[in-house]
């Protein structure tokens, strides 16, 4: 399979992690601000597309549908460009902490900058873009402004927004990691897609996303919602529910089950399609087995498989070899295991005793 297994990709998620801990703030910042119109387009696209009055009175489950196979432009954009996205960062630096790479004071850091940042850049894009530029001034689209922030934040209770938004995130996080699975873009954009289109599909929260249709709402007059209110009942309950629907039902359980006990160099990025992805690492990887089946590969082949280094010498360990090829990869060249696949200073390891630094 051309594809590279859970075990390699929740392995590239902490080293990406590792690597967003790295970076300068005034670069978080403005890549930060950067997703938030990204994900703008997507947004206004959905309000666009169901400012339907017909559908919406005998239909509605039908134009939620359609437009939520329109959303995921704006998630795509951000993956495909590296923006910063908040809900994503939650695992990426959720996954990188639990592998003792980055510090709490790393992850908080990261996910404050990302947060801020989503939100400076989605009300430039609410009051620049789509407000001055009366994209909804026409009166059927005002109305579904309103008509969407009243279903969205009025009508549910808060432990309903909570929950809806920990579904939301465990949807998009795993759009993320799958699109990191993907060796092209075109897998990218296919694996981005539909998890994100179920999690529109449902009705579900997701932080940033709520942080255009509500301003919006307030832009063009709603009544009922102000700034106190969205706080309370939309930023707060759908954070949180966003931070544990990434972190924990993506990050956290992907960590245990592919990266726990399991040294650095022993996760190797083989090519070939020599096992299944469940076969190649994880609860159902050779250190599971009672035992391992003979792949029946020469040397030889195995050494083009891992690759190789201007002398000829394997570097799998460092690099992610690129699809059928024994180059060195764009990817396993950025996130190579020599900087970004070790732990943090002076954070214990997962096989470490407490005696023992890292």
């Amino acid at each position: 399979m051309d594809a590279f297994t859970p075990q390699q990709s929740t392995e590239l998620v902490s080293r990406i992690g590792t690597k967003k801990a790295h970076m300068r703030l005034d670069k978080l910042w403005f890549n930060s601000c950067m997703a938030g119109p990204l994900l703008g387009f997507g947004c206004a696209v959905l309000l666009s597309t169901e400012a339907a009055p017909w559908y919406q009175e005998n239909a509605p489950g039908l134009i939620r549908t359609i437009s939520a196979v329109f959303f995921p432009v704006g998630l795509t954009m951000i993956v495909l460009s590296g923006a910063d996205l908040f809900t994503s960062n939650v695992m990426f630096m959720g996954t990188a902490f639990l592998h003792r790479r980055i510090s709490l004071w790393d992850l908080l850091i990261n996910w404050t900058v990302s947060y801020l940042g989503n939100l400076a850049g989605m009300l430039f894009f609410v009051a620049i873009i789509t407000g001055y530029g009366g994209v909804f001034n026409v009166a059927a689209y005002r109305m579904e402004v309103i008509n969407f922030a009243t279903q969205k934040m009025l009508l549910p209770e808060w432990h309903m927004i909570f929950l809806r938004a920990i579904g939301a995130n465990w949807l998009v996080c795993f759009a993320v990691f799958a699109s990191i699975s993907a060796r092209e873009i075109s897998s990218k954009v296919i694996a981005i897609w539909w998890p994100t289109f179920t999690f529109v599909a449902l009705g579900l929260d997701h932080v940033i996303a709520n942080m255009y249709f509500m301003p919006t709402a307030i832009w063009y007059g709603h009544p009922d919602i102000g700034v106190g209110l969205y706080i309370w009942k939309s930023m707060i309950p759908t954070a949180l529910g966003n931070i544990v629907g990434g972190g924990l039902f993506v990050g956290a359980v992907y960590w245990y089950l592919y990266l726990t006990s399991v040294g650095p160099d022993e996760i190797k990025f083989d090519l070939g399609g020599l096992d299944t992805a469940m076969e190649v690492g994880g609860p159902m990887g050779p250190s599971h087995r009672k035992s391992s089946p003979n792949s029946g590969n020469t040397s030889d082949e195995m050494q083009v498989l891992e690759g190789q280094d201007a002398e000829g010498t394997p570097n799998h360990l460092s690099s992610v070899p690129s699809s059928g090829m024994h180059m060195i990869s764009g990817i396993g060249h950025e996130l190579r295991a020599d900087t970004y696949g070790k732990p943090k200073a002076g954070v214990l390891s997962d096989k470490s005793t407490p005696s023992e630094k890292v």
